[in-house]
């Protein structure tokens, strides 16, 4: 292999790995989450987990959502996988929908050690941006397959507005 290849190659590898990350932190941004250990979070001691990056209170998850507008409505749909639907508060809060809840470890019924605990358990808080005045008073939520759809109708109908802000 010339050395040739072998630059070019790695500018590919890098090229690769720049844009991945450039596109995970701008996906990322809000969607990083953080968990904290709440009073029901059942979380493992320390010495019954064999993997060594485990920290209960720097657990961090991506909560990735998406926000869809027609003229009637906002759709906020928020991946959160492994809970129940008591397991959520849903709030409008002005121009954001907060969405609160806490995941519970659930242990396994025999003895044993965790060799990898990688998810995230605990109580979270995750604010998504709405970027229309809604009805919060008339929001409705539900809760499938690790799903939590909140459809909230628009203050004012219409169609999408694109609105330009002038810089100073």
């Amino acid at each position: 292999m010339k050395m040739q290849d072998i630059k070019h190659g790695f500018g590919s590898l890098w090229d690769t790995v720049t844009e991945g990350w450039s596109r995970l932190r701008e996906s990322a941004g809000s969607a990083l989450t953080r968990f904290r250990p709440g009073e029901t979070s059942n979380l493992p001691a320390k010495d019954e987990i064999d993997y060594q990056g485990y920290v209960a209170s720097q657990a961090w998850a991506m909560l990735g959502g998406d926000v869809f507008e027609d003229d009637q409505r906002l759709v906020v749909r928020l991946e959160v996988p492994g809970m129940d639907k008591p397991d959520f508060r849903v709030d409008v809060d002005g121009d954001r929908l907060v969405v609160q809840g806490e995941k519970r470890f659930e242990r396994e019924s025999t003895e044993g050690r965790w060799r990898v605990l990688q998810c995230a358990y605990g109580s979270f808080h995750r604010a998504v941006v709405l970027p229309v005045p809604v009805k919060g008073d008339q929001a409705r939520a539900t809760y499938r397959n690790g799903v939590l759809r909140v459809e909230l109708p628009k203050a004012e109908p219409g169609p999408p507005r694109t609105v330009t802000v002038e810089v100073d």
